[in-house]
């Protein structure tokens, strides 16, 4: 018998975090509107968030550009809160970000969430295409989270003249860190931003991370108090067999080249979706730690660990395939749980 009672989804902020991959030879075309439906149907079931990826050059997924994805779900959706889930902002300038971004508060008021990360997004000659040295831009990252945070708050000079982000929305968006790590999570406290933990692609089990982003948060003019969330990796179904066979079937599909989504050890949130939890004979220890498979109250159980470990009900949920029927499958059967 579950501990968890009735209506366990109904205890939890639930969101979802789309890499928009391309399951099964799908066309860019075809997973661009299948994270549509993936957005609308997570409003229905009660998620309150949506959130999409930044990845570079890799052919299994189709957002690179999440600020253009999140206009266009914005306008056919209604109440669900859009974010990127990341904006690599060692590639940017900081100003452009805080007008892409303002630009969409204005578009849909009290939605927009900013989700930042310091990671490359792609591979060494993607990298450089896009902004050059990167290693040289990221030395700067605490410069340019100043900056940014800065220009959300009006107060931002160059060469001590004012300059502003415009427009000017009337409700301000919601800021955001994403990391896996202890680096992260200060900067996240030192520019009183929300921090979201990795799990699903991390080593680590978060509580080093949250605990010095928790005892270092430093108030700023949007939050007063520290935030997290965290972002976990589940496989739902009707049956724990069905749930260990979909994983196998997205495994399979990786170990012979049908690649779902990458594993690149670069990337911002590097993906490991096929990961089998309950498979002992090919997942290793850490692997079960980052992809849960089972039927809802089997992953609930798992979702509740990691949120008391935590000390935060926000999960933002990851949900690879194996195809687009199931996954949006996987997503339902966790809400109503």
């Amino acid at each position: 018998m579950s501990r968890l009672g009735a209506n366990i989804s109904g205890k939890y902020n639930l969101g979802v975090l789309d890499l928009v991959p391309r399951l099964n030879g799908a066309t860019a075309e075809q997973a661009l509107q299948q994270s549509v439906t993936l957005a609308q149907r997570a409003e229905t079931w009660g998620y309150s968030r949506y959130w999409t990826s930044e990845h570079h050059d890799m052919d299994e997924l189709a957002s690179a550009s999440p600020e253009v994805l999140l206009a266009h779900i914005g306008a056919r959706t209604n109440t669900i809160q859009l974010g990127s889930g990341a904006v690599l902002l060692p590639h940017y300038s900081p100003l452009k970000v805080a007008e892409s971004f303002r630009l969409l508060a204005a578009l849909y008021p009290g939605r927009m969430e900013l989700g930042l990360g310091r990671a490359p997004g792609g591979g060494p000659h993607a990298t450089m295409a896009l902004s050059g040295n990167y290693l040289q831009h990221v030395s700067k990252l605490p410069e340019s989270l100043a900056a940014l945070t800065e220009l959300l708050e009006d107060r931002y000079t160059y060469e001590k003249h004012p300059v502003t982000a415009r427009p000017i929305p009337e409700l301000p968006l919601s800021l955001w860190m994403l990391g896996t790590n202890v680096k992260s999570a200060e900067f996240a406290a030192r520019f009183g931003m929300g921090y979201v933990f990795g799990q699903f692609m991390s080593d680590a089990d978060g509580t080093d991370a949250v605990r010095r982003y928790r005892e270092g948060f430093i108030p700023s003019a949007h939050r007063k108090e520290p935030e997290v969330m965290v972002a976990v990796s589940i496989l739902c179904a009707e049956t724990e067999e069905e749930a260990l066979s979909w994983s196998r079937e997205m495994m399979e599909k990786r170990r012979t080249g049908g690649k779902e989504v990458p594993a690149q050890p670069d990337t911002n949130l590097r993906t490991h979706p096929d990961t089998i939890a309950h498979d002992v004979d090919t997942a290793s220890e850490t692997e079960a730690q980052r992809h849960y498979a089972g039927t809802p109250l089997q992953v609930w159980e798992k979702l509740q660990q990691v949120s008391d470990k935590l000390g935060t009900n926000r999960l933002l949920v990851v949900t690879a395939g194996p195809d687009y029927e199931r996954r949006l499958a996987s997503y339902r059967l966790l809400a109503e749980a």
